[in-house]
């Protein structure tokens, strides 16, 4: 009789967890600029492992164009929509928390891709820290025993480019003849900040040897600076590994280096623990973070990009 029992409870238990189970039927998504080849190939990764979990899926891109309004809005519209889950690149990590417990009290699940959004369920990005140190590992390895002058340009003061920034301040400090001549000014993430900021950095420093930017645009905006003002005496090291500067790394520039990140794979893990997590299933740590490789003339050649076949 006890068996009996035991064998009911157990088809029951079963029974109950699979009724439990959620499908992922609506996903909606909240990027910086879709106008940035990162986000456009983090959405196409969304969508595919979205539809690879469920063929019939909705995937709903929104570009929030790093507005925050607009992203508060876009957030409602998926609520308003039912969406099972959010992938979201927040355009400020700390203000946009009131949006997150909202979906939250709706019952959605957020992920929070490419920089770290306090609240969310789960965050996954590039170990921006490791990035940051191979990225400069590569300045101090040719500038030697001898040290040199390097400028630091950052970026907007999101999570990642903190990462990244300290990554590289930890390695350059290892090497006390190493000078930082600036490590404070915002590039705005962006060609045209890159090219603004290092018009001042020139006029500025008559003397540098190396330069590190938190991102690609602002790596070919200094390259492009530097061409301007006929300075050639420093490389220049980045992180992105974005599809201009595969390019920039096969012609003559200034650019030496890329600290890669895949947009396309963060977002399938993205997609992946956010649907664990509708399941009840939430990771060991919420900080997932995907590990960088250094891009080089040496081996450009053999790097699978952003825009790679998957």
């Amino acid at each position: 009789m006890l068996k009996k029992l035991l064998l009911a409870g157990a088809a029951i238990a079963l029974a109950t967890g699979t009724a439990s189970a959620k499908d992922l039927n609506s996903i909606g998504i909240t990027l910086g600029t879709l106008g940035n080849p990162f986000f456009v190939a983090l959405a196409a990764g969304a969508e595919a492992k979205a539809k690879e979990i469920n063929p019939n899926v909705t995937v709903n891109t929104a570009d929030a164009n790093y507005d925050l309004n607009k992203q508060f809005n876009q957030i409602d519209n998926f609520i308003a929509s039912g969406v099972d889950l959010i992938l979201l690149n927040a355009a400020d990590p700390k203000a946009i928390v009131p949006a997150i417990k909202r979906a939250q009290a709706a019952g959605i699940v957020v992920v929070a891709v490419d920089v770290a959004a306090a609240g969310a369920d789960a965050t996954v990005q590039t170990n921006n820290v490791q990035a940051g140190q191979i990225a400069c590992r590569f300045i101090a390895d040719k500038l030697g025993e001898e040290g040199g002058k390097v400028i630091i340009q950052n970026g907007p003061q999101v999570s990642a480019v903190i990462d990244r920034v300290q990554g590289c301040k930890e390695v350059l400090a290892q090497n006390p003849k190493i000078e930082i001549l600036s490590d404070d000014q915002d590039g705005k993430g962006s060609r045209e900040g890159g090219l603004n900021i290092m018009q001042g950095h020139l006029t500025r420093f008559p003397e540098i040897d190396a330069v590190f930017t938190i991102n690609d645009p602002q790596a070919i905006g200094s390259d492009l600076a530097a061409k301007q003002l006929g300075r050639s005496e420093f490389i220049i090291t980045s992180v992105d590994g974005a599809p201009d500067i595969e390019g920039a790394l096969q012609r003559e520039t200034l650019i030496q280096a890329s600290a890669s990140q895949d947009p396309y794979a963060m977002a399938q893990k993205a997609v992946e623990v956010g649907y664990d997590i509708m399941n009840g299933k939430a990771p060991e740590d919420p900080m997932i973070l995907m590990p960088s490789t250094l891009i080089t003339r040496d081996n450009v050649q053999d790097y699978r990009g952003w825009s790679a076949p998957r």
